[in-house]
């Protein structure tokens, strides 16, 4: 069955015939191309320091592949930026979800983060000279970017701790301070950092302390100095950079929109970017599940005498895999059709949801599939060690679970407290009144 005949069918009235083609095309192209080609990324990647500043070849001839099916820069929704490839947040949605198989996907058709996020950016609040510099290179994939915001000195989870010094100095900004969390600075051909940073921090709005601006990454005083890993895994050639400002010097017109807009162009990024990293998740849990159901029917591998799919408990982690990976799937879209209609301010309680569901769940599916295959799920002979932490730390990107619950609950509260409360009374009271006009005795209450 087609990817596009698996759409759900709540899903299926918002999805163009063009968009089902390029999903149909997108599976094909991931499962057939990408998949396959991981070994010989890792081989052309080496080893050692090598690994930093090298960029596999099999990776610009997989995107050559996917500019001419036409897969480019599907992330740009088409009611908000007309620099994409003319699809919404659902029908991208449901793309990533397979770019979410590989390791390679997303970048082989320009959409991979940090730089979807960048270039949403700069496609929307950027200006004529910062597009023609930065997100044209960027929208032909010829250079890389990265976005600087956590800092290692902080509680980055509330952005208004954030220091990073941003001073101005006649016609130029002076910066001076670190990041780290720098997800794609170790990249070769990252050439742009957009980064925020406390332009006034004496303001009494502190949602309006911050800014973001621009820095080339070869800019002087700025210092990488080391790579972070995740688990163990160090992500080269895309890394997490820990990096320093010292007196770093750019132009004003680096400036994104404006000093103090820094937390408006900060919840313009990551609402939308938060839905692409959900489906790529349910992309993630459904590989687990496939590798799950490939161990349990490998007739080498009989535990007792009996292949692994006879055993209850194994066909039990099955279906409720599936019942999971089916109810985030509609968790996802559901945001995706509520940005398409509005926009992401209008879908925050959605899109925290799926922010927190969807890896939760991916976490528990992977978990079996990793129970299934015993030593071998823990080690490099299967994807899924890497899988488990690659989708770890999304639990604490881009806000962790706990602000977003924090937030989603302050919000259902606030909004339902007072009718909740009323109806309720309106109906024991009702309630009474029922019973006293049939001659019963009204119940007692709290």
């Amino acid at each position: 069955m087609s990817a596009s005949a698996r759409i759900p069918p709540i899903a299926q009235p918002f999805v163009s015939d063009r968009a089902k083609r390029t999903l149909d095309l997108v599976e094909e192209f991931v499962e057939k191309e990408c998949v396959p080609a991981e070994g010989l990324f890792q081989a052309q990647l080496g080893e050692g320091e090598k690994r930093w500043k090298t960029t596999p070849a099999v990776i610009e001839e997989l995107k050559v592949k996917a500019q001419r099916l036409g897969l480019w820069n599907m992330f740009l929704p088409k009611n908000h930026f007309k620099q994409g490839a003319g699809f919404s947040n659902l029908e991208y949605g449901l793309m990533a979800e397979y770019l979410g198989k590989s390791k390679l996907a997303s970048e082989a058709t320009n959409n991979a983060a940090p730089d979807t996020g960048n270039m949403e950016v700069l496609a929307k609040y950027g200006n004529e000279a910062q597009k023609q510099q930065w997100l044209v290179p960027l929208l032909e994939g010829k250079i890389r970017s990265a976005f600087l915001m956590t800092e290692p000195d902080v509680a980055s989870s509330d952005a208004t701790n954030i220091q990073l010094n941003i001073r101005r100095e006649g016609d130029e900004y002076i910066l001076n301070g670190s990041k780290w969390w720098s997800s794609g600075a170790g990249d070769p051909r990252c050439q742009i950092y957009l980064v925020m940073g406390k332009s006034d921090p004496s303001n009494r709005d502190t949602y309006k302390q911050q800014s973001v601006i621009l820095v080339p990454a070869n800019t002087p005083g700025v210092t990488v100095h080391r790579m972070l890993s995740v688990y163990g895994y160090d992500d080269a050639p895309h890394g997490h950079g820990h990096i320093t400002f010292t007196n770093v010097h750019v132009p004003v017109s680096a400036m994104v929109l404006g000093e103090g807009r820094g937390f408006e162009i900060i919840q313009g990024r990551l609402g939308p970017g938060r839905i692409h990293h959900a489906m790529r998740t349910i992309g993630a849990a459904e590989k687990a599940i496939e590798w799950l159901i490939a161990r349990v029917n490998d007739e080498r591998k009989q535990t007792f005498g009996r292949s692994l799919s006879s055993h209850g408990v194994i066909l039990e982690w099955i279906a409720k895999s599936r019942i999971e990976i089916d109810a985030a799937r509609l968790i996802v879209l559901n945001a995706a059709i509520k940005i398409d209609q509005g926009d992401a301010k209008s879908a925050l309680k959605e899109i925290a949801q799926a922010k927190v569901l969807v890896p939760q769940t991916a976490l528990t599916i992977i978990d079996r599939a990793v129970q299934a295959y015993g030593a071998a799920g823990v080690c490099q002979d299967t994807p899924l060690a890497n899988l488990w932490a690659m989708i770890r730390t999304l639990r604490i990107a881009d806000g962790p679970d706990e602000v977003h619950l924090q937030q989603l609950g302050r919000r259902e509260n606030k909004a339902r407290k007072d009718p909740v409360t009323a109806k309720l009374n309106w109906q024991r009271d009702q309630t009474d009144r029922l019973l006293t006009a049939s001659g019963f005795k009204a119940k007692s209450h709290l």
